[in-house]
């Protein structure tokens, strides 16, 4: 049987809350939540919003003790550890980048959460090259708050929908917000 991979996923915004949607994969749909104050075109860091625009999947992180054996995915994915960040220090070198904690003095995400939020994290390529320092950092397709709370700027998506999605992954996946 012949795997077939979804070339586009599109995100809809709801016309009542700015901070949630509609993921459309396919003739799929399942909600999602969005940041906090909604879209925007011109991203900065701490905005809360989510980027529109058109991203490639550039791979992600799971949490080997919250699945056991690595979730069958088209994208590379590779176990995130206790000391595992991602740097959203703009005066940093290597903001937008993954970096090892603790990192003294600099402001990083910590990707090992005790929320479950980031135990299965796509990143979405949105300000990865070149680096636009500021731009905004760590937008990721990640697991929902209970009740689509709003995200910082990622897209989030129930974590059975979000297992669901990521076997139709693959690296010619775009994702359209």
């Amino acid at each position: 049987m012949k795997r077939l991979t979804l070339p586009l996923l599109r995100v809809r915004a709801s016309v009542r809350d700015r901070s949630r949607g509609t993921l459309i994969a396919g003739p799929a749909q399942c909600p999602c939540a969005l940041g906090k104050t909604g879209r925007t075109r011109t991203k900065r860091e701490g905005d809360g919003a989510s980027p529109y625009g058109r991203f490639r999947l550039r791979g992600g992180f799971y949490r080997p003790d919250h699945f056991g054996a690595r979730p069958p995915a088209g994208l590379a994915l590779r176990p995130i550890r206790p000391g595992d960040g991602w740097c959203d220090d703009p005066r940093d070198r290597r903001y937008n980048r993954p970096i090892p904690l603790p990192a003294a003095g600099i402001s990083a995400e910590r990707l090992w959460r005790e929320d479950g939020l980031y135990d299965l994290v796509v990143d979405l390529d949105y300000n990865r090259g070149p680096i636009r320092r500021g731009r905004g950092s760590a937008i990721f397709l990640h697991v929902a708050r209970p009740g689509f709370l709003p995200t910082e700027g990622c897209v989030a998506l129930r974590r059975a929908d979000l297992i669901r999605l990521l076997r139709r992954l693959g690296p010619r996946t775009r994702l359209l917000i």
